[in-house]
């Protein structure tokens, strides 16, 4: 079968190094990135943190082949702001963004837990009908959550 061991999707061989650049010799200010065990999820958020950045003038990414896990990211920046530096500090707001999206989810599960337990001990439910017709069997529950 063509399908690499599962251990090489995430361990990186000796020798080999976890983000290398290659400088453009065309453009100014402009780079390639090689991000060695990584695939699209983090591909794609890279790109679009960096397209937030009013610094990045261009920025895209690329799979080079399907079964090897590594991506390519191109990026152009401005005069005084080097592309080594725009992906550092997209980075860092990457990580700071996942961690106030997992702190919220955990807010909310938190909430919907202690909403759950609150409804348990006043009796169930409404007049003790459990959810109409299937007696409350197969319910699904909604989980308002605020992004």
């Amino acid at each position: 079968m063509n399908a690499p061991e599962r251990f090489e999707l995430f361990v990186l061989p000796d020798g080999r190094k976890k983000v290398s650049m290659t400088p453009d010799t065309k453009l100014l200010n402009a780079a390639t990135f090689m991000i060695e065990r990584e695939d699209h999820t983090l591909g794609n958020m890279l790109r679009m943190q960096l397209l937030k950045d009013p610094r990045v003038l261009f920025a895209g990414y690329k799979v080079p082949h399907p079964l090897e896990h590594n991506f390519m990211v191109r990026i152009q920046t401005i005069p005084g702001c080097s592309p080594g530096v725009a992906l550092g500090d997209a980075v860092t707001e990457l990580i700071q963004e996942i961690g106030a999206l997992k702190n919220k989810l955990e807010l909310d599960v938190i909430r919907q837990r202690a909403f759950e337990e609150a409804k348990a001990s006043q009796g169930g439910g409404l007049g003790g009908d459990e959810g109409g017709m299937d007696g409350g069997v197969g319910m699904h529950r909604v989980v308002d959550m605020d992004f």
